[in-house]
């Protein structure tokens, strides 16, 4: 018994470097220049052993963006924790992010290579359930926050809409955002001096207009960051360099 679990623990540790160094392969080379002699080079494993980890580059791909998915569920879901309105607890879910992005660039850097690429149809089945188990796992923090401000009466969604589908506009906002603030753009040229300030105000402007309670303008959200900071993600902020 022992025995067999020092081999999957070392299979395990095998598939932990691999993905480590096609991450940054492929930060390096994209998409088209990744490929599973290079990451058997750089590895110093054989064709062979990488192959009996992926089946192809799209299956390794498809796992590097899981694993940005659950280091992104892990801080959704310390942040859903805060004690705090409903809406409180929504703006940690914003905080979690910004410090995911900070914190973690290349998981979000690299994310962004695998989502824009088509690559889960070249992938086996075993491995799209097991990524959408991570998405699922993301998004259902964000709608659970949703159902619970309904519950509490703290927000009455549009007749058209669904907690997931608030979810889904949040979620296309923050991405898109730091999509934008992570490339080359000369952001602060365009106007948008502090785009992490712009994207809180877009955010709070986006929740008074679904009427979610508190209001922005009856509210000290500056307070709630604070708090925020302090009760949850106290090391992280400090990592982060920022307070």
């Amino acid at each position: 018994m022992a025995t067999s679990a020092r081999k999957q623990r070392e299979i395990e540790q095998r598939e932990a470097l691999i993905l480590d160094v096609a991450r940054k392969m492929l930060l390096e080379v994209g998409y088209i220049g990744l490929n599973m002699d290079r990451i058997a080079e750089a590895t110093e494993y054989s064709k062979g052993t990488i192959y009996q980890h992926f089946s192809c580059k799209e299956d390794v791909l498809v796992a590097l963006c899981h694993q940005s998915l659950q280091k992104q569920a892990e801080f959704f879901e310390r942040a859903a924790t805060f004690k705090g309105r409903t809406r409180e607890r929504m703006a940690a879910i914003g905080e979690a992010y910004a410090l995911f992005v900070r914190l973690h660039p290349h998981y979000f850097q690299s994310g962004q290579i695998i989502h824009s690429a088509a690559v889960r149809a070249k992938t086996s089945d075993a491995r799209q359930r097991h990524l959408q188990t991570g998405e699922h796992r993301c998004m259902a923090v964000v709608s659970g926050i949703i159902r619970d401000a309904i519950a509490q009466g703290d927000l009455v969604p549009p007749v058209w809409s669904s907690p997931e589908k608030l979810t889904f506009g949040l979620w296309a906002m923050t991405f898109g955002a730091y999509m934008l603030m992570t490339s080359d753009l000369p952001l602060e040229i365009l106007g948008i001096g502090d785009p992490r300030a712009t994207l809180r105000g877009n955010s709070h402007a986006l929740l008074d207009g679904f009427g979610w309670h508190p209001l922005s303008s009856e509210w000290d959200y500056e307070q709630t960051y604070a708090r925020i900071r302090k009760e949850v993600f106290p090391d992280e902020y400090r990592q982060a360099q920022v307070g």
